[in-house]
């Protein structure tokens, strides 16, 4: 008789109820549904189609992009127990052959796949002659134009359709807006589907935008309270990530660069460290992270804008997975702008593309700019709404003040217009503030009616100025100008006093309050003394574990499960497993390990080993069950 999923979420993957949407989604493809399924990073998308593929009859086909994605979740599924496997171009002849082997005489649960293989007439040709019990599209948003990652491949995944229509469909993505989703049903022909979207709002993380003045300094300043951990640090350029990642290992930081122009073994060996080890940073640009299954990063840096809002919901996403505490921290300035325009501009893609490109950029200079809170804005571009604010981003932190700044506008907007359009606004500020630079003596600016009229602003003032004026569209960058400020075309009503233009007061912030850095990598909640130092043990013991199988340490316990087990202190495999995460599989293979390190911490639970009592004394003094985990923390 086959499995329910409530069974299989327990003894597999040891979880005692589904969450949000989880359980609605996973009914509906039991019953042979097509569906599009939109959770956040870290919310549980895997298990929509894991535990489906697993109860029905069949093998369950994940369309995979990522031939590192496919071996991270193969690995985790195998220490869960389940028959999982992938077939990618990393296997040789032989391993690809025992692969079509298992799958023809359907020895597995789950086979991921890149749609590239899929696609083949060969692979299709095997599918026919197998028991399919679903089909999952992981990272739907490849499929269209409107999202981050395009793949072209995804496209002709509506052969799946045409050749097992009476197999269930199932597109998962953590990202896509409005445009991205309409796209995703038509391009997969999932119209007839359901579309099931949870809430974008990930709370564990705290988002945060500053100013770009020293990007080093502040980096270090950063980096200062994460010691230890591991991170993502996103550049806009190749050359940016091999500079950064070098400057940070002068700093004392373990940092390796990742970039499409490195060689693909550099590549794969810098993932698997950053995978593997603890405290490790990655320098990268988006070439780097997708599906990237590490659930311990705890903090994701952008020293330059990435091109829209969703890509940025996407790559700050990867911190946190787990549902323990994160942070995204952002730096911007109006060269970051100019920038993207210029890759805009030379993309070659059609003029509709560009148009919404320029509308996503333009989003996200609101975000940057926003004296709201910066959840509220950022779920409101996926259509959500956050009715109070998030007390858990800078602007409800230290809330910004926000003035009248007409007369600013007004005296920016003039000095642009009288200086030619053609300067950046460094310049115009040299000549706001009555500057005697060279640069203004050659072209007479000094003679100007505009010439040291905005003294009463200071430099750092003024650049705040003219990146809220690009970011509301009443200045703009000229690429064709080098990069020069010129006026937006809506800039005459502001300048003839029709319009009120309000600014945030960027006011200089006091650096938030170190975290303690007494230990490499510090439980990331808190936990009294005694209990943090039986945290650092298990880590200890399940780093041990991973080394010894050549794995990933979370793919034993997640951080999560370890905290737990540092609180309740299980006494015996029954008490273990009613921990989070502790499905039957791991229990077996790992539950005396981790109950022996937590008895060598215990006194009383050592004593009680030795006396020989029995587990239903021992079980007698167990605490309350466990809370449920964190928001975030699930496979």
């Amino acid at each position: 008789m086959p499995a329910e999923p409530r069974q299989i979420l327990q003894t597999v993957f040891g979880f005692e109820s589904f969450r949000g949407d989880q359980a609605a989604v996973i009914e509906h493809v039991m019953a042979g549904g097509d569906g599009l399924v939109l959770m956040p990073t870290g919310g549980g998308k895997s298990l929509c189609y894991q535990v489906p593929a697993i109860c029905r009859p069949g093998v369950g086909v994940v369309v995979s992009p990522l031939i590192a994605l496919m071996h991270d979740q193969v690995t985790a599924l195998r220490q869960l127990g389940v028959k999982a496997a992938a077939l990618n171009s990393a296997l040789d002849y032989h391993e690809a052959r025992a692969v079509e082997d298992d799958l023809r005489r359907g020895a597995l649960d789950l086979v991921y796949v890149a749609p590239e293989r899929l696609l083949t007439n060969g692979f299709l040709n095997l599918l026919e002659g197998c028991e399919i019990a679903l089909f999952a599209i992981d990272e739907a948003h490849c499929v269209s134009q409107w999202g981050h990652d395009f793949r072209p491949e995804y496209r002709q995944l509506t052969v799946l359709h045409e050749r097992f229509p009476s197999v269930p469909r199932i597109a998962l993505t953590a990202t896509a807006d409005g445009p991205t989703r309409r796209d995703i049903l038509e391009r997969l022909e999932l119209q007839e589907g359901r579309t099931f979207v949870a809430s974008f709002d990930r709370p564990n993380i705290r988002y945060r935008v500053q100013p770009k003045l020293n990007p080093r300094g502040q980096l270090r300043g950063f980096l200062a309270d994460h010691k230890g951990e591991s991170g993502i640090v996103y550049c806009l350029s190749r050359n940016k990530t091999e500079e950064t990642a070098s400057w940070l290992r002068g700093d004392g930081v373990t940092a390796l660069p990742y970039h499409a122009g490195m060689e693909k073994a550099d590549r794969a060996r810098h993932q698997e460290r950053f995978v593997r080890e603890e405290g490790v940073v990655i320098c990268a640009t988006i070439a780097f992270g997708m599906g990237i299954d590490k659930p311990d990063v705890r903090y994701v840096v952008h020293l330059d804008l990435p091109k829209s809002l969703e890509s940025y919901y996407q790559e700050s996403g990867r911190a946190g997975r787990d549902g323990l505490p994160a942070e995204a921290w952002m730096l911007y300035g109006i060269q970051d702008v100019a920038k993207l325009q210029q890759i805009m501009a030379e993309s070659g893609s059609p003029d509709d593309q560009k148009r919404i490109e320029r509308q996503k950029l333009d989003a996200l200079l609101g975000y940057c700019e926003t004296s709201r809170c910066r959840r509220q804005v950022l779920l409101a571009a996926f259509g959500e709404t956050l009715a109070e604010p998030c007390g858990n981003c800078d602007t409800c932190l230290e809330p910004v003040e926000t003035f009248d700044g007409t007369e600013a506008a007004q005296k920016a907007l003039s000095c642009v217009y009288r200086t030619g359009e053609m300067f950046g606004a460094a310049h115009v500020i040299d000549v706001l503030l009555g500057g005697e630079t060279e640069r203004i003596r050659k072209f007479r600016h000094d003679g100007l009616s505009t010439y040291g009229i905005g003294k009463e602003f200071s430099r750092d003032s003024w650049r705040s100025i003219f990146r809220q004026l690009v970011a509301q569209g009443l200045l703009q960058v000229d690429l064709e100008n080098h990069g020069g400020i010129r006026l937006g075309p809506d800039c005459r009503a502001v300048l003839r006093g029709e319009q009120r233009v309000e600014l945030r007061q960027d006011a200089a912030r006091p650096r938030p309050k170190a975290r303690s850095t007494s230990r490499a990598a510090a439980a990331p909640v808190p936990l009294p003394p005694s209990d943090e130092r039986l945290f650092e043990a298990l880590r200890a013991q399940r780093l041990n574990l991973a080394k010894a199988q050549g794995v990933p340490a979370y793919v034993i316990f997640h951080d999560t499960t370890l905290i737990e087990m540092a609180r309740h202190k299980p006494r015996s495999l029954d008490a273990l497993s009613g921990l989070p995460g502790v499905g039957a599989a791991k229990l077996e293979r790992y539950g005396a390990d981790f109950l022996q390190v937590v008895a060598a911490h215990e006194p009383e639970a050592a004593e009680t080993a030795q006396s020989g009592e029995t587990a239903e004394t021992t079980e007698a003094a167990e605490p309350t069950p466990p809370p449920p985990p964190p928001e975030g923390a699930w496979p």
